[in-house]
């Protein structure tokens, strides 16, 4: 398969890659890095591209910056660095990407534990990994061609089992689930 990788030189970027790069062409994007340089807060960045990259099996997602404090601290601004980067910024990688999957191609975005298990300052957190799950869980009812979509949830990535958080990615890319928050570590 051909998958696009964004947030590839990340914490769980760094993990994927080399994996999925035993057994299928990997496209890194980033911020700054990759084989192409994308921010995914920019439609436009976005729409160019998946011009440039032309045609895909999977886009797998592990970017999107996202405020961790107290509640007291929280405001307008700060709750939006999670929605504008990680909640919308996904969003937006499916509602422009799919005209670029492949028929029966994929989508896996990225949550997280917050969404379903919060802890104290982490309000932000809850609200867009949230956001993400419902996302997934609405939008894969109405995408077409056979195209498929899934959310990785993981607890605190240091504390994961490698093998356990790469097998939740391969289940998502390479098997036939839809609409599944697909949870590793709670």
């Amino acid at each position: 398969m051909k998958i696009l990788l964004i947030g590839a030189n990340g914490e769980i970027g760094k993990i994927l890659k080399p994996e999925f790069a035993k057994n299928h062409e990997i496209i890194s994007a980033g911020r700054t890095s990759g084989d192409f340089n994308v921010n995914i807060t920019d439609v436009n960045s976005i729409e160019k591209l998946f011009q440039q990259i032309g045609k895909i099996d999977a886009c797998i997602c592990v970017a999107g910056d996202c405020y961790t404090g107290e509640l007291l601290s929280l405001d307008e601004e700060k709750l939006n660095i999670g929605i504008q980067n990680k909640l919308l910024g996904q969003i937006n990688l499916v509602l422009i990407g799919q005209k670029y999957l492949n028929d029966n191609g994929s989508f896996t975005l990225t949550s997280g534990k917050m969404g379903d298990k919060p802890v104290k300052n982490n309000a932000a957190k809850a609200i867009v990994n949230g956001g993400i799950n419902s996302f997934i869980l609405a939008a894969s009812l109405e995408l077409e061609r056979g195209i498929r979509m899934n959310a990785i949830s993981p607890a605190k990535v240091a504390d994961i089992p490698i093998h356990e958080l790469t097998t939740a990615y391969f289940k998502s890319v390479e098997s036939t689930v839809n609409g599944e928050i697909i949870k590793v570590n709670y």
